[in-house]
């Protein structure tokens, strides 16, 4: 286990440098070892739920042990003026970056080669986690952190959760307002509250991927603003846009992750051996799955859903909600028009798709 070694750690014996980031709950600082000149990074947050979060990302990552994971390097809880406490957890320095700044650096998006490869290793580091029960709930690329040799790994646990289950689909927790992440990379099933499981981390891979190719979020191609994707995501048939000068198998692969039916995804371990990431030339034959209504939200989804009043909505009216953002609910006007077609009354707590 890669626990605790900087837990002796006094806060003298360390020096806070520049901020290199923030995480769902906490803002990532470098830092050095007094004694050693060694460099590390610290993740911290003052009491509340942050500290909640961060104190449950130490314990998720004190428990695993992968070159696919970022490795945790110990934890103190240090006593500040005023009489707050201030949690600070250490990981390494992974000096490359986020995959979100190297999509930035190198022209806005990747070449499919390099997607093939990034993408197997972050398969790699979530089937590790799903072997271990935990789900990551929120893969995208800003989560992604690479080291100078290429090599990726998953970061930003703060909106991980343990489950117990006997299958990818039977371990799922219904209680889906509990569950963080971003809007934009979340599962349909997440979304309508019928729960968070291992195969939602697969969705939101297919949206990263999406991302690596494009340089965008997924979704910014079919609406004009984040709210109405997340309607869509939620109450409509639609997939997002997917990258035109992909392959044949690469547009197989992000189909094969980015089914609304959880049940019809392939788990990270199919998708290993999938053409995409093994490298094989063989043509993949796609099989079309007829489309059924699968709860109340589906019923009507081909038909005339009121985006047009999403896509109207003002910035003011926008600006209220942050999609983007680690800590975003839902607001009252999605809930308002899918009250229009469907009566949600039964299922209102999808709407809280991010609470402590």
């Amino acid at each position: 286990m890669a626990r605790a070694a900087l837990n002796y750690l006094r806060p003298k014996d360390w020096v806070r440098g520049k901020a290199v980031g923030n995480g769902s709950f906490g803002i990532v600082s470098l830092a050095m070892n007094r004694s050693t000149g060694e460099l590390f990074v610290v993740k911290s947050s003052p009491s509340g739920t942050g500290l909640i979060s961060l104190k449950n990302e130490a314990d998720i990552l004190e428990s695993l042990n992968s070159s696919y994971i970022v490795r945790s390097l110990g934890h103190e809880a240090a006593d500040r003026a005023g009489s707050q406490q201030e949690f600070n957890l250490f990981m390494e320095y992974m000096a490359g970056g986020s995959l979100l700044d190297i999509v930035e650096k190198f022209g806005g998006a990747l070449e499919e080669s390099v997607i093939r490869s990034y993408t197997r290793q972050i398969l790699k580091g979530i089937a590790y986690l799903h072997r271990n029960d935990i789900v990551h709930c929120d893969i995208k690329c800003k989560n992604l952190l690479l080291g100078s040799s290429g090599n990726i790994k998953l970061a930003d646990f703060g909106c991980a959760r343990r489950l117990r289950g006997s299958s990818e689909v039977d371990a799922c927790s219904k209680n889906s307002s509990q569950v963080g992440g971003t809007p934009l990379w979340m599962a349909p099933e997440i979304l309508k509250n019928e729960g968070v499981g291992f195969l939602s981390d697969i969705w939101s891979l297919g949206c990263t991927v999406i991302e690596m190719a494009t340089g965008r979020p997924p979704w910014t191609d079919e609406v004009s603003n984040p709210m109405a994707a997340v309607y869509k995501i939620a109450c409509c048939d639609d997939l997002p846009k997917l990258p035109s000068s992909f392959s044949d198998e690469g547009l197989d692969f992000l189909r094969k992750c980015l089914q609304k039916d959880p049940k019809k995804r392939w788990n990270a371990e199919q998708l290993l051996s999938h053409p995409f990431i093994t490298g094989s030339s063989n043509q993949m034959c796609l099989k079309e799955a007829s489309w059924s209504p699968t709860s109340v939200l589906h019923a009507g989804s081909r038909g005339n859903w009121p985006l047009d009043e999403l896509e109207s909505l003002t910035e003011e009216e926008i600006s209220t909600w942050r999609p983007f953002s680690m800590r975003s609910g839902i607001p009252k006007y999605l809930r308002r028009m899918c009250s229009k077609e469907i009566d949600v009354q039964a299922t209102e707590g999808w709407i809280e798709v991010r609470s402590g």
